[in-house]
């Protein structure tokens, strides 16, 4: 079985959605910025070699729809031969993208696969133009549509997890994603986007660019006091509040998975290797998080916990600081582990 490996990724920078500066920038344009750049960048990667280009988006349709994955790629200037796929797996689409690709990498499928995501919550409603649930689960299992927000309740029930904690690890993150734009951790893999804004004044149309080059979510004038007064969103007698929780976003990434093998013919220097991907849901956890255990810490150079909210953030957190370090690859970038 042949090694994957990623070779670099790109992204835009965050835009809040609703009032961010992507509000009206479509998902297939941010993408598409971001595979042109990522394959500028690395100009000895022959275009006609790209065996396909996956994108994760959590809801494919409107802007987003219409295979967005193919759109992007041609957006992108691929070669019309070069596929696209387009899978949801909600909000770790990107992530399952990237594992999907190298996963068929390692089985000789493909040599060469550009993997990633886009998102616009601004333009597209939390659950779809259309939300048309399934009458027998809604009878039988009315819990599958629980939006995150009320699964985070109950994970603090269950697992006793405090205001104060979730509330401390907002504020870590916040702490930690402005340092790491402070030492310009993030610019090296920021990709800057034109936007273009057309407003009415005075009865008339007018047009301005800019240039968003900077993540608007970490904010400097939050603290634990201004954290506290927040109130809960999700239940009245919750501890879920916007403050412990992600903003929704706008943007998109991608990234350069290929065959080790081909690396070295094209005089690569790979960014990390491919070990392992494991996905479940919370009461199965554990059992995913003992698969990756049987790799030896010293040898894993990053590993990445998807989370969105700090108490659904807690109970693989524990997991892992009791039993399974893992060492940093760029130390206090945001409040990715």
């Amino acid at each position: 079985m042949q090694e994957a490996v990623l070779i670099d990724c790109l992204r835009t920078p965050v835009g809040k959605a609703g009032r961010g500066t992507l509000r009206n920038t479509r998902p297939d344009d941010m993408g598409a910025v971001v595979v042109k750049a990522l394959l500028e960048k690395y100009p000895q990667i022959p275009k006609q070699e790209i065996d396909d280009v996956v994108i994760g988006c959590a809801m494919p349709e409107a802007e987003s729809g219409m295979n967005v994955a193919r759109l992007i790629a041609l957006r992108a200037g691929l070669p019309d031969d070069v596929p696209g796929v387009t899978i949801n797996r909600f909000c770790s689409s990107g992530l399952q993208a990237i594992a999907m690709a190298a996963d068929r990498i390692r089985a000789g499928g493909a040599g060469i696969i550009v993997a990633g995501g886009s998102e616009s919550m601004s333009l597209l409603p939390m659950s779809g133009n259309k939300f048309a649930p399934n009458p027998w689960l809604v009878d039988h299992r009315p819990e599958i549509y629980m939006g995150m927000g009320l699964t985070a309740e109950r994970l603090r029930h269950k697992y006793g997890i405090s205001r104060e904690e979730q509330d401390a690890f907002s504020l870590r993150s916040h702490q930690n994603a402005l340092k790491a734009q402070a030492a310009g951790s993030f610019d090296e893999e920021i990709v800057p986007v034109e936007v273009e804004t057309t407003t009415l004044a005075n009865g008339k149309l007018q047009t301005s660019k800019s240039v968003f080059t900077k993540d608007e979510g970490p904010r400097a004038d939050t603290s634990l006091e201004a954290l506290a007064r927040l109130k809960p969103v999700f239940a009245a007698d919750g501890t879920v509040t916007a403050g412990n929780s992600s903003q929704t976003s706008d943007g998109a990434a991608a990234a350069i998975v290929m065959s080790e093998r081909r690396a070295r013919e094209l005089g690569l220097k790979p960014m990390v290797r491919y070990v392992s991907f494991a996905v479940g849901g919370v009461p199965h956890c554990q059992r995913q998080w003992r698969r990756g255990r049987s790799w030896p810490s010293a040898r894993l150079h990053g590993s990445k916990a998807h989370r969105r909210y700090s108490a659904r953030d807690a109970p693989p957190r524990r997991q892992i600081r009791h039993g399974h370090h893992v060492h940093r690859r760029r130390p206090g970038r945001g409040g990715h582990l």
